[in-house]
Order: C-alpha cells, then sequence, then structure tokens
C-alpha cells in the first residue's frame, strides 16, 4: 500500500481548522494542532505561497482562507448530482431493510419523488418516481415543512384548512405547526397512515453543505409489517441513510 505523506496530512489538518474558525493566528494553529513552532510555520508559509491561506490586512500574524480552497469547492459542488446520490444510498438502505425506500423535494405545498427502491414482498407500497404529494400528508413532507423558515411556512398555511387524504391526516394549520415543532425536536417524521391508511412511513432530512434541508428520505412499509420493534429499528436505519446522503451532498455535521 502506498504510503501517505506526513506532510500533506498536517497541512491538511490547518486547512480543516478554518472549517470552524474564520480566521486563525500562528500561534492558534499549533495550539490547536499540538505543532512544533517550525513545523507550523513552514505550514503556513507553504500554504500563503499557493494562496490557499491568506494574511488578514492589517494582521499578518493572522490567516484565513484564499481563494483556490472556493474554487475547489465550488467545482466539486458543481458535480454533485442529488439524484444520483441518492440511488446509491437509498439502493443499500433497501437491500439493508427490503422495504420501500424513497428520495423527496418540495414543491411549494406539496412533494415530488425523486428516488424509489421497492421492496421485494408482494403487499407493498403503491408509488413511483414522479408522484406528487401533499406534503403535510407525509413523513417526508412534514420534514421538509419542518425545515422552512416561518415566512416560508406561513405562506404555504395561509388558505386556512389543508386537504386530507385519509381521515388521519392534519388539516388543521394550528395542529401541524406543533406537529411540526415535535418533527424539528426528533429529527425524524412519522406517517401515520395520514396518507394510506394501510401504510406507515418514517423519514429523516438531507441537508447540503450550508445545513440547509434540500431533500428528505423516507422507509416505508405496510402495517402488517410495522411493529414498534421495527419502528425503532428503521428509523435508525433512516437516520443513517438521510446523513450518509448529506455527507455526500458536502452536509459537514457540528461536533456536540
Amino acid at each position: 500500500m502506498p504510503r501517505v505523506v506526513p506532510a500533506v496530512i498536517r497541512a491538511l489538518d490547518v486547512l480543516e481548522l478554518f472549517l470552524d474558525h474564520p480566521q486563525l493566528s500562528a500561534r492558534q494553529v499549533m495550539e490547536r494542532l499540538d505543532l512544533p513552532r517550525t513545523t507550523v510555520h513552514e505550514l503556513l508559509v507553504t500554504l500563503e505561497a499557493r494562496s490557499y491561506l491568506i494574511s488578514v490586512p492589517g494582521q499578518p500574524v493572522q490567516y484565513r482562507l484564499g481563494m483556490p480552497l472556493f474554487q475547489l469547492g465550488t467545482a466539486f459542488a458543481g458535480r454533485l448530482d442529488l439524484v444520483r446520490e441518492s440511488q446509491c444510498v437509498a439502493r443499500d438502505m433497501a437491500a439493508a431493510c427490503n422495504e420501500a425506500v424513497h428520495v423527496a423535494v418540495l414543491d411549494g405545498a406539496d412533494v415530488i419523488y425523486l428516488v424509489k427502491f421497492d421492496s421485494t414482498h408482494p403487499v407493498r407500497m403503491v408509488s413511483g418516481v414522479g408522484r406528487r404529494l401533499p406534503a403535510h400528508c407525509t413523513a417526508v413532507g412534514k420534514i421538509l415543512l419542518s425545515g422552512l423558515d416561518r415566512a416560508s411556512l406561513d405562506a404555504i398555511l395561509a388558505n386556512g384548512a389543508l386537504p386530507g387524504m385519509t381521515s388521519e391526516s392534519i388539516t388543521d394549520p394550528d395542529r401541524l405547526r406543533a406537529h411540526l415543532d415535535s418533527v424539528r425536536t426528533e429529527g425524524v417524521a412519522v406517517d401515520v397512515g395520514e396518507s394510506d391508511t394501510a401504510m406507515r412511513c418514517v423519514a429523516a432530512a438531507i441537508r447540503d453543505h450550508s445545513g440547509a434541508t434540500i431533500a428528505a428520505m423516507s422507509l416505508s412499509a405496510p402495517i402488517i409489517r410495522w411493529t414498534p420493534q421495527v419502528q425503532v429499528k428503521w428509523t435508525e436505519l433512516v437516520r443513517e441513510g438521510a446523513a450518509a446522503l448529506s455527507t455526500r451532498m458536502g452536509y459537514r455535521a457540528q461536533p456536540r
């Protein structure tokens, strides 16, 4: 196996410090990485020579990220493809649980399904790529609505009573707002027969590099296979799947 280059690893460690700090001094870099002063000085001089770091004007011992990193990040972002990346993760999830896995995005007050992998069971969810459903009746939709700012959510709920798909659908805007507060706290949403009385579904958010919710991933199954025990298992699975896809889309979880 080829040998990793320690100097390159240290240079990358230096750059990654700036993910959480807009600017740093040489001393701060030295303290955070526990590296000798001479090593840090050489790394900073080299990175500055290539413009990956620049000195803060008027503060020559302070550094911030340079333009080449923006150019590299932009090139990477331009190559990201939500559908392609979703297919990879959703396929693995569906194989792990043998139930339907979807990825959907918000379009106004509706969700549109971009990706679907079905189960092999004879009894399974009837859905398809391109299908549009009222967001408030679905687990993916409730996750996406919970990620909106207040003004955007108000605009969607401005017309009063919401259309229902089943007797379990939440049609009262105030009740939906309270429910979305719980979704934000839990980090997952559950559809308990709100779009189809014979189905159950759990969903989690997919985030981009900025932390914004850009899509949602769900796991759906008929009520005959949905037990309290498997709900716990599948909730964790969908959390893991959404987190994996978020990482592919450039999201970096903040340390707790």
